[in-house]
């Protein structure tokens, strides 16, 4: 490994993070840089480091720390000095003898550019293979979907690898290569793709079709590697890949034909035999044996092309023949391969080549001392690299037996051996490992092996499952696929089921810790198969269904719900089947936009009924029934609400054509308007009134998950009834409630806070709390489940930012808001409008029209609705004409009065809606410009922004100055420092000197006034 290539401080950078084994995503937010770049890093790390993947650099960058730990510890110095970062210390090692940093940065890669390819860098070269090479690439070159089949030992890999570098330049997007050696469930075959990409999990979103949004258009090379135990997976992953991804092409190396469509397959030979001691066999074995020290004269190369005969050309035939010269010399070779381990007479060529290698592994294996022999055959279950104290408690030997005998394996060629700063591993080679396999069998120790085995992976599992450590993400890693494998065939044991359930219970929890959400969701389920207590299946599929919440799939959580409430019911648990009931009812409540497939009323009534029936005087279960009759109630009541204020067939633009001539209204419709107002405000108590009793409920049962749901229901009908600092009050309480709470990361408590902290983020955002906004958002941006989804992460923060006028956070955070959209499909998701309009907004401000015009069209494409016309879209529109001095433009974006458009910006935007309405009113010279103020007053009160918004507003219509610049200061408390530069503006004389400069220091351009009110 090349210990002295150059690496530059940011590749250094990502190299500490991947040694946190992070994602693509989760760097780039670490960094505050783009995708792209991270990718490209990455593959020049590859190339630089040598590294044959991800994993591998992050055991590289593991080393670099350790190293760095011990140098540091080491030093004495008299003067105290700043602890060296791992960052630094990687770019350090990483450079060794360099004296010329190169540039911190590096610009994101465009489509014309040319990826380094990541492929793994074989510690062997490779050999001969000129016309195989050839007529491989040329078939990438015409087809989009190669399988380079053939047995076991015959060579696809280094073939495939070959070609893959040979044609890397055609693929301007990219090569990647994945090994599926150690995957053994067909369902996981997306996950393994997407860890070799860098590509995480996004809730709302499969793993494979993050991989396709990943390559989408893209013209790049996928190499999939060892496909044939999982070619169930395989075949419809590619099936979905290649129909997603026009431009990619797909080479993948299997035993067997993928059976996919268009599947186009190359047989690879073995090496060929022609020319005798010029053969590429021949030169194969020469290369391997010169490894040992050992070259043969030409004479000699005579006999080496019959070795070479007797092993059909087999490449790891050939391979474990020349590793024993040091010990047979040829003639040992040849006596070895002599008639009675020579391959039998007769059957298929392929037949033969299965036997040239099988007979190579029976001389190989026979030559061992028996020691060896039951460590090889032992160590073969597992299937992930391991390290000498694994084997050891696997194998049942001495430790240091353990490790001379690996020493002695891997010089053989028998095991691969890696050695890093995180410790050496070695892993059976996957011909080899099945051969152990297979001997284990005949030596009736597998039953015996596996058991050892599955109780390593529990004492693992168990580990896992109580997070903590810095390293924890690459203890996962390291053994993550043993885990699998050993519940694979757990589960199938009656025996051992009981053990099965404890391992799936403890992966269902890793991998959630891990961010690997949809296998944690299949692994609560499977837990719950394995249960034979019906109470502990309910247990599992409860957390699955949280799982399912935090994954956005509505759907699997309303099913996983009513499955956890019939195994509560098989295991007598009334209660329980009724708190299930009651939950599902209002998790279709609370996350309506979840789901696919809306719950109906009647279906909804039904699921009530029977929770109510079942309740009898659980408490948990009342909590649970009262909290779906409140979300329905509250649903139900918006609907009734919806239709009074302007009927199930009216169009809403009708409404807010012109409202300059309200008051011609009949006298009829007032009282019409009167009644239905009274009758609303029936509603609204008796909603809320419900809401409460839902939380006290909640509360006496001293679940604060459950009073957390309770507090969300509330806080939506206290919006709903326009009580933004009760809601607000609510949502506070609601986000303390959960901080005290020591489980927040499990499923249930992960899938209450985000929903917490976002309704917080938007309640404070609505009552001028800012700071609040910000600290809320903030954490929902830094929270690990949404590192994948940055535009969803991050919309709250954009909003927050962009109405305290903090320009240079807005720019930076677009950036990941934008990519992170983009990569995840462009998906129309109108929640996402607000940030949206909040960054086009901020453009306008700068008065760079191209760049508002682009997140203009970002809007356009996440879906209008009444909420952008009438709500957010309309405050922020209102923002920039004002800062532009239309101010008469201005007033017609914010005409209609809130009590039209109380749909559109009763939550967030009704204090923003009404104030900024005033100002336009005020600055426009409207004729009601003081009655516009008087009831903007009235709606405000209490909120600092736009209390200080309205009292600006009537200060410059009284022509009172001193009362205009009194406000500055109010805003600059309030975090607004855009509006506290805006107010020494419209103040004018020596203050709006002051206040321009402001305003350019914020990096916006000229604001323009329209003329001072007289």
């Amino acid at each position: 490994m090349d210990t002295t290539a150059e690496v530059s401080a940011r590749e250094a950078e990502v190299l500490a993070l991947l040694g946190e084994h992070l994602s693509n995503a989760e760097i780039s937010t670490r960094l505050f840089i783009s995708v792209r770049t991270v990718e490209s890093h990455v593959s020049s790390l590859l190339r630089k480091l040598q590294a044959t993947d991800r994993r591998a650099l992050a055991q590289r960058a593991a080393g670099i720390a350790r190293a760095a730990a011990e140098a540091e510890s080491s030093m004495a110095t008299a003067t105290a000095t700043s602890t060296a970062t791992a960052t630094s210390t990687a770019t350090a090692t990483a450079t060794a003898a360099s004296t010329t940093p190169a540039p911190a940065t590096a610009a994101a890669p465009t489509l014309a550019s040319v990826p380094t390819p990541a492929l793994p860098q074989p510690l062997t070269p490779f050999v001969g293979r000129t016309q195989e090479c050839a007529e491989l690439a040329e078939l990438i070159r015409t087809h989009r979907q190669v399988v380079a089949v053939g047995p076991g030992g015959v060579g696809k890999t280094r073939l495939a690898l070959a070609v893959a570098e040979r044609v890397a330049e055609e693929f301007t997007d990219g090569v990647w290569f994945v090994d599926l050696v150690q995957v053994t469930e067909p369902g996981l075959v997306g996950a393994t793709v997407a860890g070799a990409l860098g590509v995480g999990e996004q809730p709302g979103r499969a793993l494979p079709e993050s991989v396709a949004a990943r390559l989408d258009d893209r013209r790049a090379l996928l190499v999939l590697d060892n496909c044939e135990q999982v070619r169930d997976g395989v075949a419809p992953f590619l099936e979905r890949l290649l129909g997603a991804c026009p431009r990619l092409t797909v080479l993948a190396t299997s035993r067997a034909r993928l059976m996919v469509p268009f599947e186009r397959v190359y047989q690879v030979p073995p090496f060929s035999l022609a020319g005798g001691g010029e053969s590429d066999a021949v030169a194969l074995f020469a290369s391997r044996a010169a490894a040992v020290g050992w070259v043969p004269d030409p004479a000699q190369r005579e006999r080496v092309a019959e070795v070479c005969g007797r092993l059909d050309g087999m490449a790891l035939a050939i391979e474990l023949a020349a590793a024993r010269l040091p010990t047979l010399g040829l003639d040992g070779i040849t006596a070895a391969l002599s008639d009675p381990l020579r391959m039998l007479a007769g059957g298929s060529r392929a037949d033969d080549r299965h036997r040239s290698v099988r007979a190579a592994l029976d001389w190989s294996h026979a030559l061992l001392e028996p020691s060896d022999q039951m460590l090889l055959r032992r160590v073969s279950v597992f299937v992930a690299p391991f390290a000498v104290t694994s084997a050891a408690e696997v194998t049942g030997a001495e430790i240091g037996l353990v490790a001379d005998g690996l020493a002695r394996l891997a010089e053989q060629s028998l095991l691969t051996v890696t050695a890093s700063g995180g410790g050496t591993t070695y892993r059976a080679p996957e011909t080899i490992r099945r051969y152990g396999m297979e001997r284990l069998t005949t030596a009736d120790e597998l039953a015996d092996v596996r058991l050892r085995h599955l109780r390593w992976c529990l004492a693992r599992a168990a580990e896992l499952a109580k997070a903590g450590g810095s390293d924890w993400r690459a203890r996962f890693d390291a053994v993550a696929d043993d885990l699998r494998a050993a519940l694979a065939w757990a589960a199938e044991d009656a025996e051992q089921r009981a053990d099965a359930y404890r391992l799936a219970q403890d992966l269902a929890i890793a991998t959630f810790t891990r961010q690997l959400i949809g296998e944690s969701q299949r692994r609560y389920e499977q837990a719950a198969g394995l249960a034979d207590d019906p109470a502990e299946a309910a247990a599992m599929l409860r957390q699955a269904a949280a799982v399912a919440g935090c994954r956005m799939r509505g759907d699997d959580l309303h099913r996983l719900r009513l499955e956890a409430a019939d195994a509560a019911r098989r295991s007598g648990d009334d209660g329980g089947a009724a708190r299930d009931l009651a939950t599902a009812a209002s998790d279709a409540y609370r996350f309506a936009s979840k789901f696919v497939r809306a719950l109906s009323p009647e279906e909804a009534a039904w699921l009530i009924a029977e929770a109510q029936q079942l309740a009898g005087g659980d408490p948990a279960a009342a909590a649970a029934v009262a909290l779906a009759e409140a979300g329905r109630m509250l649903t139900e009541s918006f609907a009734v609400e919806q239709q009074q204020q302007s009927g199930p067939d009216s169009d809403p633009d009708s409404s807010f054509s012109s409202r300059s001539d309200s008051d011609s209204s009949s006298t009829s419709t007032s009282r019409s308007d009167s009644s239905a107002r009274s009758d609303s405000s029936a509603i609204v108590a008796a909603t809320i009134a419900c809401a409460e009793k839902a939380v006290d409920l909640a509360r006496r049962t001293g679940d604060p998950l459950a009073e957390s749901a309770a507090l969300d229901t509330l806080a939506g009908a206290q919006s709903w009834a326009g009580e933004a600092f009760a809601a607000t009050a609510t949502a506070l309480r609601r986000v303390a409630l959960l901080e005290s709470v020591p489980d927040t990361d499990t499923p249930a408590g992960t899938l209450e806070l985000i929903e917490a902290l976002g309704e917080a983020t938007e309640a404070t955002v609505g009552t001028g709390d800012l700071a609040a906004a910000k600290r809320w958002a903030g954490r929902l941006a830094d929270h690990p489940l949404l590192a994948e989804v940055g535009h969803r992460a991050t919309a709250g923060l954009l909003v927050a930012d962009a109405l305290a006028g903090d320009v240079a956070e807005v720019l930076a955070v677009s950036d990941r808001f934008l990519e992170a959209w983009q990569r995840s499909g462009s998906p129309a998701k109108s929640i996402l409008g607000p940030a949206a309009a909040g960054v086009a907004m901020v453009h306008g401000l700068r008065g760079d029209q191209d760049a508002q015009r682009a997140w203009d069209a970002v809007l356009r494409q996440l879906g209008s609705s009444p909420w952008e016309t009438y709500g957010y879209g309309a405050v922020f529109d209102a923002l920039v004409l004002l800062h532009r001095g239309q101010a008469r433009e201005a007033l017609e974006r914010v005409t209609p009065g809130p009590d039209e458009v109380w749909r559109w910006v009763t939550w967030t935007w009704l204090h923003w809606y009404v104030a900024l309405r005033a100002e336009a009113a005020v600055l426009a010279g409207s004729p009601d410009a003081r009655d516009r103020l008087a009831e903007a007053r009235a709606a405000v009160a209490g909120n600092p922004i736009a209390d200080a918004l309205v009292e600006r507003a009537e200060a410059l219509l009284d022509g009172d100055r001193e009362r205009v610049l009194a406000t500055a200061s109010v805003f600059d408390a309030a975090g607004c420092r855009y509006q506290s530069a805006r107010t020494l503006v419209l103040a004018g004389g020596q203050d709006a000197v002051r206040g321009a400069a402001a305003i350019a220091e914020l990096g916006l351009a000229a604001m323009a006034t329209a003329a001072t009110p007289a």
